[in-house]
């Protein structure tokens, strides 16, 4: 029985050991992309990998719908700063009055998701866009992740 234990211990030490040079290797290895920001009023496309959504997206696998709103923009860009700043998993990096970029760590690995949104006063829509800095598939991480805000932002007064 004891040499069980052993066993026991020393797998769950090792795992322990293990994982914390990886998940800093994760957060290290994922530099912020060169694409970020609006150019001429549109989010870069996002890859052919199925670990990005865009409100700008023209593929099913990679649309989403913008977030409709009622009232001025300053008003909307107020909500959703308040969601990102009450999720511990986001931190706004860069804004501007029309524009805001957060950057999403997943729990266990912290894998780095770029989440962008543009306000569009003339439309009174927010258009936003979720991808992946790392790996192939986020098993729709992103989407759910801007259903959630989206949800949020309609429930909130």
């Amino acid at each position: 029985m004891s040499r069980l234990l052993k066993i026991l211990a020393f797998l769950t030490i090792g795992s322990v050991v293990a994982f914390f040079p990886l998940r800093w290797l994760i957060e290290r290895s994922s530099p912020p992309p060169d694409n970020l920001g609006m150019v001429d009023g549109r989010f870069a496309p996002c890859p052919d990998s199925p670990n990005c959504v865009s409100t700008q997206a023209t593929t099913e696998l990679h649309g989403i719908e913008p977030i409709a709103y009622d009232g001025d923009t300053s008003t909307a860009y107020a909500k959703i700063l308040a969601i990102l700043e009450a999720d511990d998993s986001i931190t706004v990096i860069s804004q501007t009055s029309t524009y805001i970029h957060a950057e999403a760590r997943s729990g266990l690995w912290k894998f780095i998701d770029d989440v962008e949104f543009q306000f569009n006063d003339a439309e009174s829509i927010i258009q936003f866009r979720s991808a992946s800095r790392l790996g192939y598939s986020d098993l729709d991480a992103n989407r759910q992740r801007m259903e959630n805000i989206r949800n949020a932002f309609m429930a909130s007064p």
